[in-house]
Protein backbone atom coordinates (compact mmCIF):
# COMPACT_ATOMS: atom_id res chain seq x y z
CA UNK A 1 0.00 0.00 0.00
CA UNK A 2 1.27 3.51 -0.72
CA UNK A 3 1.28 4.49 2.95
CA UNK A 4 3.66 1.79 4.08
CA UNK A 5 5.91 2.22 1.08
CA UNK A 6 6.28 5.94 1.57
CA UNK A 7 6.61 5.68 5.32
CA UNK A 8 9.69 3.52 4.95
CA UNK A 9 11.40 6.29 3.03
CA UNK A 10 10.27 9.48 4.78
CA UNK A 11 10.76 9.53 8.54
CA UNK A 12 8.54 11.70 10.69
CA UNK A 13 9.85 15.14 11.47
CA UNK A 14 9.22 18.01 13.83
CA UNK A 15 9.86 21.74 13.66
CA UNK A 16 12.55 23.25 15.86
CA UNK A 17 12.61 26.77 17.21
CA UNK A 18 14.78 29.41 15.61
CA UNK A 19 15.54 32.85 17.11
CA UNK A 20 14.86 34.53 13.76
CA UNK A 21 11.36 33.16 13.33
CA UNK A 22 8.26 32.66 15.43
CA UNK A 23 4.84 31.10 15.18
CA UNK A 24 3.64 27.57 14.55
CA UNK A 25 2.84 25.36 11.64
CA UNK A 26 -0.82 25.33 10.60
CA UNK A 27 -2.32 21.88 10.43
CA UNK A 28 -2.61 20.57 6.86
CA UNK A 29 -6.17 19.91 5.72
CA UNK A 30 -7.29 16.71 4.12
CA UNK A 31 -6.71 16.74 0.39
CA UNK A 32 -4.22 19.61 0.49
CA UNK A 33 -1.72 19.58 -2.34
CA UNK A 34 1.70 21.10 -1.80
CA UNK A 35 2.92 23.38 -4.53
CA UNK A 36 5.71 25.83 -5.11
CA UNK A 37 3.03 28.22 -6.38
CA UNK A 38 0.62 30.04 -4.07
CA UNK A 39 -2.93 30.63 -5.19
CA UNK A 40 -4.00 34.25 -5.09
CA UNK A 41 -7.26 33.13 -3.49
CA UNK A 42 -5.57 31.41 -0.58
CA UNK A 43 -5.73 33.01 2.88
CA UNK A 44 -2.42 34.69 3.82
CA UNK A 45 -1.85 32.48 6.84
CA UNK A 46 -2.42 29.30 4.87
CA UNK A 47 -0.28 30.52 1.99
CA UNK A 48 2.57 31.27 4.35
CA UNK A 49 2.25 27.97 6.13
CA UNK A 50 2.34 25.98 2.92
CA UNK A 51 5.03 28.06 1.28
CA UNK A 52 7.47 27.09 3.98
CA UNK A 53 6.72 23.41 3.46
CA UNK A 54 9.20 23.24 0.62
CA UNK A 55 9.46 19.94 -1.23
CA UNK A 56 12.25 20.27 -3.75
CA UNK A 57 12.48 17.89 -6.69
CA UNK A 58 14.80 17.82 -9.72
CA UNK A 59 13.88 19.74 -12.89
CA UNK A 60 11.32 17.96 -15.08
CA UNK A 61 10.50 15.75 -12.08
CA UNK A 62 6.83 15.33 -12.86
CA UNK A 63 7.24 14.76 -16.56
CA UNK A 64 9.75 11.99 -15.91
CA UNK A 65 7.50 10.04 -13.57
CA UNK A 66 6.06 6.77 -14.75
CA UNK A 67 2.49 5.88 -13.73
CA UNK A 68 3.94 3.32 -11.35
CA UNK A 69 6.28 5.86 -9.83
CA UNK A 70 3.46 8.31 -9.28
CA UNK A 71 1.73 5.72 -7.16
CA UNK A 72 4.83 4.88 -5.19
CA UNK A 73 7.10 7.80 -4.53
CA UNK A 74 9.75 5.58 -2.93
CA UNK A 75 10.45 4.26 -6.43
CA UNK A 76 11.46 7.68 -7.70
CA UNK A 77 14.16 8.23 -5.18
CA UNK A 78 12.52 10.58 -2.66
CA UNK A 79 14.77 9.49 0.16
CA UNK A 80 13.73 12.08 2.74
CA UNK A 81 11.36 15.03 2.96
CA UNK A 82 12.52 17.73 5.36
CA UNK A 83 9.96 20.36 6.29
CA UNK A 84 9.94 23.24 8.74
CA UNK A 85 7.69 26.25 9.17
CA UNK A 86 7.58 29.37 11.24
CA UNK A 87 5.73 32.65 10.94
CA UNK A 88 7.58 35.69 9.59
CA UNK A 89 5.86 37.83 12.21
CA UNK A 90 8.83 39.24 14.12
CA UNK A 91 6.49 41.30 16.30
CA UNK A 92 5.77 38.26 18.47
CA UNK A 93 8.71 37.90 20.88
CA UNK A 94 7.59 34.69 22.57
CA UNK A 95 7.55 32.00 19.88
CA UNK A 96 6.37 28.49 20.57
CA UNK A 97 7.95 25.58 18.65
CA UNK A 98 5.59 23.06 17.15
CA UNK A 99 6.24 19.81 18.96
CA UNK A 100 4.37 17.58 16.57
CA UNK A 101 4.41 19.46 13.29
CA UNK A 102 2.65 16.86 11.21
CA UNK A 103 -0.02 14.36 12.06
CA UNK A 104 -0.09 11.42 9.70
CA UNK A 105 -3.86 11.22 9.93
CA UNK A 106 -4.07 14.57 8.16
CA UNK A 107 -2.53 12.91 5.12
CA UNK A 108 -4.61 9.73 5.15
CA UNK A 109 -7.21 10.96 2.61
CA UNK A 110 -4.43 11.57 0.11
CA UNK A 111 -3.25 7.97 -0.09
CA UNK A 112 -5.76 6.51 -2.48
CA UNK A 113 -5.70 9.52 -4.80
CA UNK A 114 -1.96 10.07 -4.86
CA UNK A 115 -0.84 11.73 -8.04
CA UNK A 116 1.63 14.23 -9.45
CA UNK A 117 0.70 16.77 -12.10
CA UNK A 118 2.52 19.49 -13.96
CA UNK A 119 1.94 22.07 -11.26
CA UNK A 120 2.55 20.35 -7.96
CA UNK A 121 3.44 17.15 -6.14
CA UNK A 122 1.07 15.47 -3.73
CA UNK A 123 2.69 13.84 -0.74
CA UNK A 124 1.18 10.63 0.57
CA UNK A 125 1.27 8.56 3.70
CA UNK A 126 3.50 10.29 6.27
CA UNK A 127 3.68 8.61 9.65
CA UNK A 128 3.80 10.61 12.86
CA UNK A 129 5.83 8.00 14.75
CA UNK A 130 9.52 8.87 15.03
CA UNK A 131 11.22 5.50 14.84
CA UNK A 132 14.56 7.01 15.84
CA UNK A 133 13.30 8.59 19.09
CA UNK A 134 13.98 5.42 21.06
CA UNK A 135 17.75 5.73 20.70
CA UNK A 136 18.55 9.18 19.28
CA UNK A 137 17.94 12.07 21.65
CA UNK A 138 19.99 14.95 20.25
CA UNK A 139 19.61 16.93 17.06
CA UNK A 140 23.24 16.14 16.22
CA UNK A 141 22.62 12.40 16.28
CA UNK A 142 19.37 12.75 14.38
CA UNK A 143 21.11 14.80 11.67
CA UNK A 144 23.69 12.05 11.26
CA UNK A 145 21.47 8.95 11.29
CA UNK A 146 17.85 9.82 10.45
CA UNK A 147 16.65 8.30 7.20
CA UNK A 148 19.66 6.00 6.99
CA UNK A 149 20.57 4.02 10.11
CA UNK A 150 17.45 1.85 10.11
CA UNK A 151 17.50 1.34 6.37
CA UNK A 152 16.86 3.62 3.44
CA UNK A 153 14.98 3.64 0.18
CA UNK A 154 17.07 2.09 -2.58
CA UNK A 155 16.34 3.24 -6.10
CA UNK A 156 16.41 0.28 -8.44
CA UNK A 157 14.36 1.65 -11.31
CA UNK A 158 16.32 4.81 -12.05
CA UNK A 159 17.43 4.91 -15.69
CA UNK A 160 20.92 6.05 -14.80
CA UNK A 161 23.20 4.09 -12.49
CA UNK A 162 23.36 5.71 -9.01
CA UNK A 163 26.74 6.86 -7.74
CA UNK A 164 27.43 5.12 -4.42
CA UNK A 165 29.78 7.43 -2.53
CA UNK A 166 30.89 5.44 0.48
CA UNK A 167 34.16 4.26 1.91
CA UNK A 168 32.69 1.28 3.76
CA UNK A 169 29.58 -0.91 4.04
CA UNK A 170 27.80 -1.99 7.21
CA UNK A 171 26.36 -5.29 8.42
CA UNK A 172 23.17 -5.43 10.47
CA UNK A 173 24.57 -7.96 12.88
CA UNK A 174 27.71 -9.97 13.51
CA UNK A 175 26.22 -13.15 12.11
CA UNK A 176 25.76 -11.36 8.76
CA UNK A 177 29.41 -10.40 8.81
CA UNK A 178 30.46 -13.98 9.57
CA UNK A 179 28.25 -15.25 6.74
CA UNK A 180 29.97 -12.78 4.42
CA UNK A 181 33.44 -13.82 5.57
CA UNK A 182 32.56 -17.49 5.06
CA UNK A 183 31.08 -16.73 1.61
CA UNK A 184 27.50 -17.61 2.47
CA UNK A 185 26.40 -14.00 1.91
CA UNK A 186 27.17 -11.60 -0.92
CA UNK A 187 28.01 -8.09 0.18
CA UNK A 188 30.50 -5.26 -0.13
CA UNK A 189 32.83 -4.59 2.77
CA UNK A 190 35.31 -1.78 2.17
CA UNK A 191 35.47 0.79 -0.63
CA UNK A 192 38.87 -0.32 -1.86
CA UNK A 193 37.54 -3.83 -2.42
CA UNK A 194 34.52 -2.89 -4.50
CA UNK A 195 31.66 -0.50 -5.11
CA UNK A 196 28.21 -1.00 -6.70
CA UNK A 197 28.78 1.76 -9.25
CA UNK A 198 32.16 0.34 -10.20
CA UNK A 199 30.70 -3.15 -10.57
CA UNK A 200 28.28 -1.84 -13.19
CA UNK A 201 31.23 -0.47 -15.16
CA UNK A 202 33.16 -3.72 -14.83
CA UNK A 203 30.20 -5.72 -16.09
CA UNK A 204 29.77 -3.36 -19.03
CA UNK A 205 33.41 -3.72 -20.09
CA UNK A 206 33.33 -7.49 -19.60
CA UNK A 207 30.31 -7.73 -21.90
CA UNK A 208 32.07 -5.70 -24.60
CA UNK A 209 35.28 -7.72 -24.38
CA UNK A 210 33.59 -11.10 -24.01
CA UNK A 211 35.44 -11.50 -20.72
CA UNK A 212 34.55 -13.50 -17.64
CA UNK A 213 35.77 -10.76 -15.31
CA UNK A 214 37.00 -7.17 -15.37
CA UNK A 215 38.86 -5.12 -12.79
CA UNK A 216 38.70 -1.32 -13.00
CA UNK A 217 41.43 0.75 -11.38
CA UNK A 218 42.39 4.38 -10.93
CA UNK A 219 44.41 4.74 -14.16
CA UNK A 220 45.75 2.86 -17.14
CA UNK A 221 49.26 2.82 -15.67
CA UNK A 222 47.82 1.43 -12.44
CA UNK A 223 46.27 -1.42 -14.43
CA UNK A 224 49.56 -2.10 -16.28
CA UNK A 225 51.84 -2.03 -13.26
CA UNK A 226 49.57 -4.05 -10.96
CA UNK A 227 49.09 -6.65 -13.71
CA UNK A 228 52.85 -7.00 -14.21
CA UNK A 229 53.56 -7.25 -10.50
CA UNK A 230 50.79 -9.79 -9.97
CA UNK A 231 51.49 -12.13 -12.87
CA UNK A 232 55.27 -12.04 -13.26
CA UNK A 233 57.12 -13.73 -10.37
CA UNK A 234 60.37 -12.47 -8.92
CA UNK A 235 63.16 -13.55 -11.25
CA UNK A 236 60.69 -13.94 -14.11
CA UNK A 237 61.03 -12.85 -17.72
CA UNK A 238 58.74 -10.87 -20.00
CA UNK A 239 58.73 -10.03 -23.70
CA UNK A 240 57.59 -6.60 -24.84
CA UNK A 241 57.92 -4.42 -27.93
CA UNK A 242 60.08 -1.48 -28.97
CA UNK A 243 57.17 0.85 -29.61
CA UNK A 244 55.06 1.42 -26.50
CA UNK A 245 53.90 4.02 -24.03
CA UNK A 246 57.02 5.55 -22.50
CA UNK A 247 55.97 5.22 -18.86
CA UNK A 248 55.34 1.51 -19.40
CA UNK A 249 58.85 1.16 -20.81
CA UNK A 250 60.32 3.05 -17.84
CA UNK A 251 58.53 0.73 -15.41
CA UNK A 252 59.80 -2.36 -17.24
CA UNK A 253 63.35 -1.02 -17.50
CA UNK A 254 63.79 0.51 -14.04
CA UNK A 255 61.32 -0.97 -11.55
CA UNK A 256 60.91 -4.62 -12.52
CA UNK A 257 64.70 -5.30 -12.45
CA UNK A 258 64.63 -4.53 -8.71
CA UNK A 259 62.64 -7.77 -8.36
CA UNK A 260 64.96 -9.68 -10.63
CA UNK A 261 62.51 -9.50 -13.55
CA UNK A 262 64.17 -9.18 -16.95
CA UNK A 263 62.76 -8.29 -20.36
CA UNK A 264 63.36 -9.03 -24.01
CA UNK A 265 62.35 -6.16 -26.28
CA UNK A 266 61.40 -7.01 -29.88
CA UNK A 267 59.95 -5.30 -32.92
CA UNK A 268 56.15 -5.72 -32.87
CA UNK A 269 56.22 -7.72 -36.12
CA UNK A 270 59.35 -9.77 -35.43
CA UNK A 271 57.87 -13.22 -34.86
CA UNK A 272 61.32 -14.81 -35.19
CA UNK A 273 62.62 -12.75 -32.26
CA UNK A 274 59.62 -13.81 -30.20
CA UNK A 275 60.20 -17.49 -30.96
CA UNK A 276 63.88 -17.12 -30.05
CA UNK A 277 63.01 -15.55 -26.69
CA UNK A 278 60.42 -18.25 -25.96
CA UNK A 279 62.97 -20.97 -26.72
CA UNK A 280 65.87 -19.44 -24.80
CA UNK A 281 64.08 -17.99 -21.78
CA UNK A 282 61.42 -19.07 -19.36
CA UNK A 283 58.99 -16.38 -20.50
CA UNK A 284 56.13 -15.68 -18.11
CA UNK A 285 54.34 -12.97 -20.05
CA UNK A 286 54.19 -11.30 -23.45
CA UNK A 287 52.87 -7.75 -23.03
CA UNK A 288 52.40 -5.18 -25.73
CA UNK A 289 50.04 -2.61 -27.15
CA UNK A 290 48.23 -3.24 -30.42
CA UNK A 291 48.13 -0.78 -32.05
CA UNK A 292 51.17 0.69 -30.32
CA UNK A 293 51.92 4.22 -29.17
CA UNK A 294 52.75 6.37 -31.13
CA UNK A 295 53.49 4.52 -34.39
CA UNK A 296 50.36 2.35 -34.32
CA UNK A 297 52.21 -0.88 -35.04
CA UNK A 298 50.09 -4.03 -34.87
CA UNK A 299 50.84 -7.42 -33.39
CA UNK A 300 49.37 -10.59 -34.87
CA UNK A 301 47.48 -11.42 -31.69
CA UNK A 302 46.28 -14.83 -32.84
CA UNK A 303 49.76 -16.01 -33.88
CA UNK A 304 51.53 -14.52 -30.88
CA UNK A 305 49.02 -16.12 -28.50
CA UNK A 306 49.48 -19.53 -30.12
CA UNK A 307 53.28 -19.36 -29.87
CA UNK A 308 53.27 -18.11 -26.26
CA UNK A 309 50.71 -20.65 -25.06
CA UNK A 310 52.78 -23.49 -26.49
CA UNK A 311 55.58 -22.40 -24.14
CA UNK A 312 53.34 -21.70 -21.15
CA UNK A 313 53.53 -17.91 -21.39
CA UNK A 314 50.59 -15.58 -20.85
CA UNK A 315 49.61 -12.89 -23.34
CA UNK A 316 48.28 -9.47 -22.33
CA UNK A 317 47.32 -6.94 -25.00
CA UNK A 318 46.85 -3.26 -24.29
CA UNK A 319 43.99 -2.44 -26.63
CA UNK A 320 43.57 1.21 -25.71
CA UNK A 321 44.11 2.53 -29.24
CA UNK A 322 41.78 -0.08 -30.73
CA UNK A 323 38.90 -0.05 -28.21
CA UNK A 324 36.75 -3.17 -27.71
CA UNK A 325 34.65 -2.07 -30.70
CA UNK A 326 37.49 -2.28 -33.22
CA UNK A 327 39.34 -5.29 -31.83
CA UNK A 328 38.48 -8.29 -29.63
CA UNK A 329 41.85 -9.36 -28.24
CA UNK A 330 40.43 -12.15 -26.07
CA UNK A 331 38.58 -13.71 -28.99
CA UNK A 332 41.85 -13.64 -30.93
CA UNK A 333 43.55 -15.70 -28.23
CA UNK A 334 45.00 -13.26 -25.72
CA UNK A 335 44.65 -14.15 -22.04
CA UNK A 336 44.08 -10.59 -20.88
CA UNK A 337 43.19 -7.26 -22.46
CA UNK A 338 43.98 -3.95 -20.85
CA UNK A 339 42.73 -0.42 -21.49
CA UNK A 340 43.43 3.05 -20.33
CA UNK A 341 39.75 3.89 -19.86
CA UNK A 342 40.83 7.53 -19.68
CA UNK A 343 40.94 7.50 -23.48
CA UNK A 344 38.21 6.20 -25.80
CA UNK A 345 36.12 4.39 -23.16
CA UNK A 346 35.59 7.53 -21.08
CA UNK A 347 35.73 9.60 -24.22
CA UNK A 348 35.26 13.07 -22.74
CA UNK A 349 38.71 14.01 -21.42
CA UNK A 350 37.29 14.29 -17.91
CA UNK A 351 38.29 11.14 -16.03
CA UNK A 352 41.24 8.85 -15.26
CA UNK A 353 40.81 5.07 -15.12
CA UNK A 354 42.23 1.76 -16.30
CA UNK A 355 40.86 -1.74 -16.61
CA UNK A 356 41.95 -5.30 -17.23
CA UNK A 357 39.67 -8.07 -18.50
CA UNK A 358 39.98 -11.81 -18.88
CA UNK A 359 39.21 -15.11 -17.15
CA UNK A 360 38.15 -14.88 -13.51
CA UNK A 361 41.13 -16.93 -12.35
CA UNK A 362 43.69 -14.50 -13.76
CA UNK A 363 41.81 -11.30 -13.00
CA UNK A 364 41.35 -12.46 -9.40
CA UNK A 365 45.12 -12.71 -8.99
CA UNK A 366 45.47 -9.12 -10.18
CA UNK A 367 42.51 -8.05 -8.03
CA UNK A 368 44.02 -9.51 -4.85
CA UNK A 369 47.21 -7.48 -5.32
CA UNK A 370 45.18 -4.43 -6.28
CA UNK A 371 43.33 -4.67 -2.95
CA UNK A 372 46.70 -4.47 -1.19
CA UNK A 373 48.28 -1.73 -3.28
CA UNK A 374 45.21 0.50 -3.51
CA UNK A 375 44.64 2.53 -6.63
CA UNK A 376 40.87 2.13 -6.36
CA UNK A 377 38.76 4.13 -8.77
CA UNK A 378 36.44 6.74 -7.34
CA UNK A 379 32.77 5.81 -7.93
CA UNK A 380 32.17 9.23 -9.48
CA UNK A 381 34.88 8.45 -12.02
CA UNK A 382 33.28 5.06 -12.65
CA UNK A 383 29.98 6.78 -13.33
CA UNK A 384 31.59 9.17 -15.83
CA UNK A 385 32.95 6.21 -17.78
CA UNK A 386 29.59 4.42 -17.65
CA UNK A 387 28.01 7.53 -19.09
CA UNK A 388 30.76 7.96 -21.66
CA UNK A 389 30.45 4.37 -22.86
CA UNK A 390 26.83 4.91 -23.80
CA UNK A 391 28.05 6.89 -26.81
CA UNK A 392 31.20 4.82 -27.41
CA UNK A 393 29.98 3.23 -30.63
CA UNK A 394 28.87 6.59 -32.04
CA UNK A 395 32.14 8.29 -31.16
CA UNK A 396 34.39 5.48 -32.39
CA UNK A 397 32.47 5.19 -35.64
CA UNK A 398 32.97 8.91 -36.29
CA UNK A 399 36.61 8.85 -35.20
CA UNK A 400 37.40 5.79 -37.34
CA UNK A 401 35.94 7.51 -40.38
CA UNK A 402 37.59 10.87 -39.81
CA UNK A 403 41.02 9.39 -39.04
CA UNK A 404 41.06 7.16 -42.11
CA UNK A 405 40.01 9.97 -44.44
CA UNK A 406 42.51 12.38 -42.90
CA UNK A 407 45.29 9.77 -43.08
CA UNK A 408 44.67 9.44 -46.81
CA UNK A 409 44.72 13.22 -47.26
CA UNK A 410 47.90 13.62 -45.20
CA UNK A 411 49.66 10.83 -47.08
CA UNK A 412 49.04 12.64 -50.36
CA UNK A 413 50.11 16.06 -49.06
CA UNK A 414 53.51 17.37 -50.22
CA UNK A 415 54.38 18.80 -46.79
CA UNK A 416 53.92 15.45 -45.02
CA UNK A 417 56.83 13.00 -45.23
CA UNK A 418 55.22 9.89 -43.76
CA UNK A 419 51.91 8.79 -42.23
CA UNK A 420 51.50 6.02 -39.64
CA UNK A 421 47.99 4.57 -39.64
CA UNK A 422 47.05 0.87 -39.71
CA UNK A 423 44.19 1.55 -42.13
CA UNK A 424 46.58 2.60 -44.90
CA UNK A 425 47.98 -0.02 -47.30
CA UNK A 426 51.40 1.58 -46.77
CA UNK A 427 51.40 0.60 -43.09
CA UNK A 428 53.78 -2.31 -42.37
CA UNK A 429 51.07 -4.33 -40.57
CA UNK A 430 48.15 -3.32 -42.75
CA UNK A 431 47.40 -6.98 -43.54
CA UNK A 432 47.34 -7.83 -39.83
CA UNK A 433 45.12 -4.86 -38.99
CA UNK A 434 42.69 -5.80 -41.76
CA UNK A 435 42.48 -9.32 -40.37
CA UNK A 436 41.93 -8.55 -36.69
CA UNK A 437 40.37 -5.07 -36.60
CA UNK A 438 36.98 -3.86 -37.79
CA UNK A 439 38.08 -0.21 -37.63
CA UNK A 440 41.49 1.40 -37.29
CA UNK A 441 40.98 3.96 -34.54
CA UNK A 442 40.89 7.71 -34.22
CA UNK A 443 44.62 8.46 -33.90
CA UNK A 444 46.96 9.25 -36.81
CA UNK A 445 50.69 9.86 -36.44
CA UNK A 446 52.68 11.56 -39.19
CA UNK A 447 55.95 13.33 -39.90
CA UNK A 448 55.90 16.88 -41.21
CA UNK A 449 58.46 17.84 -43.86
CA UNK A 450 60.52 20.04 -41.60
CA UNK A 451 62.49 20.30 -38.36
CA UNK A 452 61.41 20.72 -34.73
CA UNK A 453 60.49 24.40 -35.10
CA UNK A 454 58.68 23.95 -38.40
CA UNK A 455 56.62 21.16 -36.87
CA UNK A 456 55.87 23.29 -33.82
CA UNK A 457 54.74 26.08 -36.17
CA UNK A 458 52.30 23.64 -37.81
CA UNK A 459 50.96 22.54 -34.42
CA UNK A 460 50.55 26.13 -33.27
CA UNK A 461 48.69 27.03 -36.46
CA UNK A 462 45.96 24.49 -35.76
CA UNK A 463 42.81 26.10 -34.39
CA UNK A 464 40.54 23.17 -33.48
CA UNK A 465 42.67 20.63 -31.58
CA UNK A 466 44.09 21.25 -28.14
CA UNK A 467 47.82 20.86 -27.61
CA UNK A 468 47.74 18.26 -24.85
CA UNK A 469 48.68 14.71 -23.90
CA UNK A 470 46.10 11.91 -24.04
CA UNK A 471 43.76 10.97 -26.87
CA UNK A 472 40.39 9.39 -27.62
CA UNK A 473 38.08 12.16 -26.42
CA UNK A 474 35.33 14.11 -28.15
CA UNK A 475 37.72 17.03 -28.57
CA UNK A 476 40.59 16.66 -31.03
CA UNK A 477 44.04 16.69 -29.44
CA UNK A 478 47.46 17.13 -31.05
CA UNK A 479 50.96 16.79 -29.67
CA UNK A 480 54.55 16.73 -30.82
CA UNK A 481 56.02 13.69 -28.97
CA UNK A 482 59.59 15.03 -29.10
CA UNK A 483 58.40 17.89 -26.90
CA UNK A 484 55.36 16.48 -25.09
CA UNK A 485 56.77 13.11 -24.01
CA UNK A 486 60.54 13.02 -24.70
CA UNK A 487 61.77 16.58 -24.12
CA UNK A 488 63.99 15.41 -21.25
CA UNK A 489 66.03 13.31 -23.69
CA UNK A 490 68.58 14.55 -26.19
CA UNK A 491 67.74 14.47 -29.88
CA UNK A 492 69.97 11.44 -30.38
CA UNK A 493 68.39 9.57 -27.46
CA UNK A 494 64.93 10.33 -28.77
CA UNK A 495 65.94 8.95 -32.15
CA UNK A 496 66.77 5.59 -30.52
CA UNK A 497 63.06 5.18 -29.89
CA UNK A 498 62.16 6.44 -33.37
CA UNK A 499 60.91 9.76 -32.01
CA UNK A 500 61.92 12.36 -34.57
CA UNK A 501 61.54 16.08 -34.08
CA UNK A 502 58.96 16.31 -36.88
CA UNK A 503 56.62 13.60 -35.54
CA UNK A 504 53.02 14.61 -34.80
CA UNK A 505 50.35 12.52 -33.07
CA UNK A 506 46.84 13.67 -33.89
CA UNK A 507 43.80 12.31 -32.02
CA UNK A 508 40.71 13.14 -34.05
CA UNK A 509 37.62 13.93 -32.04
CA UNK A 510 34.01 13.97 -33.11
CA UNK A 511 34.03 17.40 -34.72
CA UNK A 512 32.77 17.72 -38.27
CA UNK A 513 35.17 16.17 -40.77
CA UNK A 514 35.14 19.16 -43.11
CA UNK A 515 36.07 21.51 -40.27
CA UNK A 516 39.00 19.32 -39.23
CA UNK A 517 40.15 18.89 -42.81
CA UNK A 518 40.14 22.63 -43.45
CA UNK A 519 42.01 23.29 -40.21
CA UNK A 520 44.75 20.76 -40.91
CA UNK A 521 45.21 21.98 -44.49
CA UNK A 522 45.45 25.65 -43.49
CA UNK A 523 48.01 24.74 -40.81
CA UNK A 524 50.10 22.86 -43.38
CA UNK A 525 49.84 25.83 -45.72
CA UNK A 526 51.31 28.03 -42.99
CA UNK A 527 54.67 26.22 -42.98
Amino acid sequence: MAVSSFARVIPSFECRSDPDFSGSLPSPKAGVRFSGKASSASPPSLVHGLSSLIFRFPPNFVRQLSIKARRNCSNIGVAQVVAASWSNNHAVPDFTPAANAVDSSAFAPLVENAACNDENVQIEGLTGVNKYASFLNSDGSVAIHAGERLGRGIVTDAITTPVVNTSAYFFNKTSDLIDFKEKRRASFEYGRYGNPTTVVLEEKISALEGAESTLVMASGMCASTVMLLALVPAGGHIVTTTDCYRKTRIFIETILPKMGITATVIDPADIGALELALNQKKVNLFFTESPTNPFLRCVDIELVSKLCHEKGALVCIDGTFATPLNQKALALGADLVLHSATKFLGGHNDVLAGCISGPLELVSVVRNLHHILGGAINPNAAYLIIRGMKTLHLRVQQQNSTALRMAEILEAHPKVKHVYYPGLPSHPEYHIAKKQMTGFGGVVSFEVDGDLLTTAKFVDALRIPYIAPSFGGCESIVDQPAIMSYWDLSQSDRAKYGIMDNLVRFSFGVEDFEDLKADVLQALDSI
